[in-house]
């Protein structure tokens, strides 16, 4: 271990300075949830997908529409991924969305897409599990923290074990059996739905936790635009011990879609690409 360097005679001080929001949220679009609920309340059934345990499943949202990931059996933890449905090349981009909105989503948080598009794909506006807010040791639950448990990874820990059905293979599989070409390179860092994770005070390590999912629980989006959803049921379970696991007690998730009828949604309309120049300054 290398040594640790002594603190310089300033070093409380320096500790003791204040931090700065990097990405003040006031001049952003606001987010007009009395529409949503509006909209939601004339809104009807048009599919059920169930993705069964430690595999993925495909879905595709209508703008102006919802769709609800639901814990149908027992607890289970999911990972999404989102693309826009005219090109999928514009997809879910987790860090952004944790710039501007924290680590772990919010009902009224938004799912904003990668470069150069950058706009809201989908808005949280229901939460079943809401009121667990923060506990003792830090975790809170739907984090945009994890990347997605991995074969890559995996092999690297397990010294050299195959497994498939990490969330990056589920997610890989749905996307290309939905018909999209090159779908690895196109799989990206998730929403964890329902996980409860954290980072640990000491080593500043990321964990994870039983979700304090149990069936019935939902998350419900808005869909800003034509998308489609890819959803993994973790091989982890309710991540209470590990994942990548045959061994963890697995259950399915169920993707609910409704499609509003365009009179509900009047005066709103998808939000447009970013409009920055790409020049780059030159």
């Amino acid at each position: 271990m290398p040594d640790i360097p002594q603190p310089p005679q300033d070093a409380d001080a320096r500790r003791a300075v204040a931090p700065v929001i990097c990405y003040p949220v006031d001049t952003l679009p606001a987010v007009d949830l009395g529409l949503m609920a509006r909209s939601r309340a004339s809104a009807t059934s048009v599919s059920r997908v169930m993705v069964p345990p430690r595999d993925g499943r495909a879905f595709r949202v209508p703008a102006g529409g919802f769709f609800r990931i639901t814990c149908p059996e027992g607890p289970q933890v999911g990972d999404l991924n989102l693309f826009s449905a005219a090109d999928p090349t514009e997809r879910f981009y987790s860090g952004k969305t944790r710039a501007l909105h924290g680590t772990h989503l919010g009902v009224g948080d938004r799912m904003w897409s990668s470069f150069p598009y950058l706009r809201p794909m989908a808005t949280l506006v229901e939460d079943t599990l809401g009121w667990y807010g923060v506990d003792a040791f830090g975790g809170r639950v739907h984090d945009v923290i994890g990347t997605r448990c991995d074969p890559y990874t995996h092999w690297v820990l397990s010294d050299g074990d195959q497994y498939h059905h990490c969330c990056h293979s589920n997610l890989t599989r749905a996307l290309s059996d939905e018909g999209v070409t090159g779908a690895e390179a196109l799989v990206h860092d998730v929403l964890n739905v329902f996980m409860c994770t954290g980072f640990t005070q000491d080593t500043g390590q990321y964990f994870m936790k039983a979700s304090p999912v149990r069936t019935g629980d939902y998350l419900e989006f808005f869909a800003e635009i034509d998308l489609i959803g890819v959803l993994s049921a973790c091989p982890g379970g309710d991540c209470g011990a590990e994942h990548s696991s045959d061994v963890a007690a697995c259950h399915p998730l169920q993707v609910d879609v409704y499609e509003t009828p365009a009179e509900a949604l009047a005066g709103w309309a998808p939000p447009v690409v970013n409009g920055y120049d790409r020049t780059h300054g030159r």
